[in-house]
């Protein structure tokens, strides 16, 4: 079921063209339990908002990362500003005060870059768009507010995923780089700082999603080689370092969200394809069949959305854009 929250919509700004590439989207995941989703349509209802105000970051930033630390505090990362100029900065937001400290710049300035929270309680900054199509990472580590730069990526790439796998490692997949979308895929070890290729995918994509199972394995889901939309999906097995094709999706899309629901299956929503612009169908994905059933549409057609999974089990998916501009609402998928 699709629950609005709040619903409103304000008119896209004009933007000034860039010469590095293409946006961005990202991707999550999460885990476990036992409970089916019936297939649902959409309802809609509008309960009281429990939308509050916080203070606002000390930078403007669009196609920057967000990443809760192991001290609950929240790390923003890189992106544009207004005048869609690169940043290295970052700043710290506080939960208990709702306020925002800077922190350490970052060594690159970049945007569509990845950041993941290692075990180790750092976070690994990969790639992106800046000064050219990055290959450069770094650690930020929070006791010192500062960051160092690790091994570089084999390949540049923007609009990537990166998925921690279960040993640890960061799985790191497609984007875009030099020379288009990427089917190439390589992992990074925390405990020496080092890249090394694995299998390739299947397809060549960027602005994809990829999804932690609770199997082990990463589902990689939609994105485009600059020229098809993808439909497809395909598994990563950690143990074989090899990608096998899966289930496809009923509805080709790219910067869409993929959501590792409590029940093991995965929710991917909105997007867009090249023929039906912004869409606000979502699905689900079975593991254990490896099939896709249609579920609730949302409310509104989205892409460049973020959907995180809360502690109730349902999926709170905010913002993004559509053909009628960009998007201050939000949904809740029970």
């Amino acid at each position: 079921i699709v629950t609005q929250t709040t619903d409103a919509t304000t008119t896209s700004p004009q933007t000034t063209a860039t010469t590095t590439t293409l946006p961005q989207t990202t991707t999550t995941s999460l885990v476990t339990s036992t409970t089916s989703l019936p297939q649902t349509t959409t309802t809609a209802t509008t309960p009281q908002s429990e939308w509050a105000i916080t203070d606002s970051m000390n930078n403007t930033r669009v196609w920057h990362t967000a990443t809760v630390l192991s001290n609950g505090l929240v790390l923003v990362a890189g992106g544009r500003d207004r005048n869609y100029d690169y940043l290295n900065s970052t700043e710290l937001y506080d939960p208990s005060t709702g306020t925002w400290t800077t922190t350490g710049n970052m060594n690159h300035v970049r945007d569509s870059h990845t950041a993941s929270l290692l075990s180790n309680g750092k976070v690994l900054v990969t790639g992106g768009y800046g000064n050219g199509i990055l290959s450069s990472a770094e650690l930020y580590d929070s006791p010192t507010g500062t960051w160092t730069t690790t091994g570089s990526m084999t390949n540049e790439r923007g609009a990537h995923t990166a998925s921690i796998l279960s040993n640890g490692k960061v799985l790191v997949t497609g984007g875009y780089g030099n020379t288009g979308a990427s089917d190439s895929a390589e992992l990074y070890d925390p405990l020496t700082g080092i890249w090394t290729t694995t299998g390739s995918m299947i397809n060549e994509r960027g602005d994809h999603a990829a999804s932690l199972l609770s199997n082990g394995k990463v589902l990689v889901t939609g994105g485009w080689d600059l020229n098809i939309t993808y439909n497809s999906a395909e598994l990563y097995d950690p143990s074989t370092g090899t990608w096998t094709a899966t289930g496809n999706m009923n509805n080709a899309r790219l910067e869409h969200t993929a959501s590792l629901l409590s029940n093991g299956l995965v929710l991917v929503a909105g997007g867009r394809d090249s023929h039906s612009g912004t869409l606000n169908s979502a699905e689900l994905y079975d593991p254990l069949t490896d099939t896709w059933t249609t579920t609730g549409n949302m409310t509104n057609a989205r892409e460049y959305h973020t959907a995180s999974l809360l502690s109730n089990g349902k999926v709170l998916v905010t913002g993004g854009f559509n053909n009628i501009g960009a998007l201050n609402s939000a949904v809740l998928y029970d």
